[in-house]
């Protein structure tokens, strides 16, 4: 299993990012896919899933209304879309899977927000 996220960087306040994250390794379109997140110094925490056919998804409070989680099965990609980004959402982003009871992780990207 591989996962490699992509598409973080630095943008201001209000701004907005989508992060990729393409896989492989394993059947993509057989699996719900997450994203995380782990700020500086705080545990890694949910931000959003999307379950195997993408026709449903589920959002941390935080990301509620500002945040998409989307995939391509065709292309084993799964996305998320991160519009008004406000200071706190700064952290790593990394997607997730988790296959035969094991959890995989990429190698996350980096997202800072700041004026």
């Amino acid at each position: 299993v591989q996962l490699v996220e992509s598409g973080g960087g630095l943008v201001q306040p209000g701004g907005s990012l989508r992060l990729s994250c393409v896989a492989s390794g394993f059947t993509f379109s057989a699996y719900a896919m997450s994203w995380y997140r782990q700020a500086p110094g705080k545990g890694r925490e949910l931000v959003a899933r999307v379950s195997s056919g993408g026709g449903s998804t589920n959002y941390a409070d935080s990301s509620k209304g500002r945040f998409t989680i989307s995939r391509d099965n065709a292309k084993a990609t799964v996305y998320l879309q991160m519009n008004n980004l406000q200071r706190e959402d700064t952290a790593v982003y990394y997607c997730s899977v988790t296959r035969d009871s094991r959890v995989y992780w990429g190698q996350g990207t980096q997202v800072t927000v700041s004026s």
